[in-house]
C-alpha cells in the first residue's frame, strides 16, 4: 500500500456513485424506455447498484445480457436520460464540504468518468461544479477508458499536478485499477454503488465510508 501524498496536489473523482448520486434519473430514463418498449421495469434498488458500470449495465437490468438488444436501445435510453434534465441528481452528502475544503487548501480536483463527456458536463452543470473542476475527462475524451490508466494520467496533466502527489477516488474496481496503474494513491468510495462488492477486494490504498471520512483522510476536514 502507498502512503498518502504529502504535499497533496490533486484529487480526482469518478462521477456516478462517487461525486454524484445519479441513480434516480437513470432509473427514470429506464422506466420511460420500458414503457415505450413494453418491457417490465426493474426495481430501483436493482438498477441503482449497476449505475457505476454505465448505461449498458443499466440496460441489461431490463433487456438481459443480449448485447444486440442493448445496442438497439442504447441511443434511445441516452435520449431519455438527457430528457430527465438530471432533475433528481445531487451530490452525495458531504461532497460539497469536501470540495470547498480542498479548494481552500489550494488542492486542484477533477473528474475522470467512463460516462460520455457531454453527459458528464450536464451532471457537473446541474451540481454547480462545471466551473470549478480543474480537469474533466469523459469516456470518449481519449481512445482509452478506465481501467486503463491513460484517462487518469490525462486528468493530472490537464490539472497541472504530478501523479505522485495526487489521489484517485472511485466506487468501482476499474477506478482503483486505473488510479493505481497511473501512479496515484487510491481510495475506494464505500458510500457508492458497490453492487454487493467488498471494496477491500480491490486492494485500494484506503477505504472511506463517507465523504466526511475522506475529508479527514485527506486533511481537509
Amino acid at each position: 500500500m502507498n502512503s498518502l501524498p504529502q504535499p497533496l496536489a490533486g484529487v480526482f473523482f469518478d462521477l456516478d456513485g462517487t461525486l454524484a448520486d445519479s441513480a434516480r434519473d437513470m432509473h427514470d430514463a429506464l422506466t420511460a424506455l420500458c414503457q415505450e418498449r413494453g418491457l417490465e421495469t426493474p426495481a430501483f434498488e436493482a438498477v441503482r447498484e449497476t449505475v457505476s458500470r454505465g448505461a449498458r449495465a443499466v440496460l441489461r437490468c431490463a433487456v438481459g445480457n443480449d448485447e444486440a438488444a442493448v445496442d438497439a436501445v442504447l441511443p434511445r435510453f441516452l435520449e431519455l436520460y438527457v430528457a430527465t434534465g438530471m432533475a433528481n441528481t445531487h451530490a452525495f452528502a458531504g461532497i460539497d464540504d469536501l470540495l470547498d475544503a480542498l479548494e481552500a487548501r489550494g488542492v486542484r480536483w477533477g473528474v475522470v468518468s467512463n460516462k460520455a463527456t457531454g453527459l458528464v458536463a450536464l451532471v457537473l452543470t446541474k451540481l454547480g461544479y462545471d466551473r470549478r473542476a480543474a480537469a474533466v475527462v469523459g469516456g470518449d475524451t481519449l481512445p482509452q477508458r478506465k481501467p486503463d490508466p491513460a484517462p487518469v494520467r490525462h486528468a493530472c496533466a490537464l490539472a497541472g499536478v504530478p501523479t505522485e502527489q495526487s489521489v484517485y477516488v472511485g466506487d468501482d474496481p476499474r477506478d482503483i485499477l486505473a488510479g493505481r496503474a497511473a501512479g496515484l494513491y487510491t481510495v475506494a468510495a464505500a458510500w457508492g454503488y458497490l453492487d454487493g462488492a467488498n471494496p477491500r477486494d480491490w486492494q485500494p490504498d484506503a477505504i472511506s465510508t463517507t465523504p466526511g471520512q475522506l475529508a479527514t483522510l485527506l486533511g481537509a476536514a
